[in-house]
């Protein structure tokens, strides 16, 4: 399962601590029944454009990470959940919209890898379906190309 979060309109202050992110991303693991393997990596980044500042961190959880985005001169918050397992998507969004003081949130909630057969015997209808459908596509083609070359 894969959640991205892109909020609007945050709280310039809050956006700008280094101490919340690196908060949040202490506490998200177990919160979302996840396992933490290391402790947060946070640091601010200044690029060329002064504008374009911000907070950025990660924490590595057995399952993937999460990581955060922040660009507290535009009231930017960009967060990444990624996980093989299953969670409650709600959780992080509506804490990440109240803790930035969000104006707007949009979010997409992927799942990833899911939606694949994990057995021999499950994937075999599907094996099967796409070898006629590409078999169909080649003799489709062949016609075409026998009538093209009759004209």
């Amino acid at each position: 399962m894969h959640v991205t979060i892109d909020g609007f309109g945050g709280d310039r202050h809050k956006l700008s601590d280094e101490n919340l992110v690196r908060a949040l991303l202490d506490r998200y693991p177990e919160e979302i029944g996840m396992t933490k393997i290391a402790p947060p990596h946070v640091c601010r980044y200044v690029g060329e454009n002064p504008r374009d500042w911000g907070i950025s961190g990660f924490v590595l959880i057995a399952e993937s990470h999460i990581s955060i985005h922040t660009f507290p001169e535009h009231g930017y918050v960009w967060v990444d959940v990624f996980s093989c397992k299953g969670f409650d998507a709600r959780r992080p969004i509506d804490d990440i919209r109240e803790q930035f003081l969000l104006a707007d949130v949009r979010t997409q909630v992927l799942s990833r890898g899911l939606e694949f057969p994990h057995t021999v015997e499950a994937a075999a209808p599907y094996a099967t379906r796409e070898r006629k459908d590409v078999a169909a596509a080649v003799v489709d083609e062949r016609l075409a190309a026998r009538q093209k070359e009759h004209r």
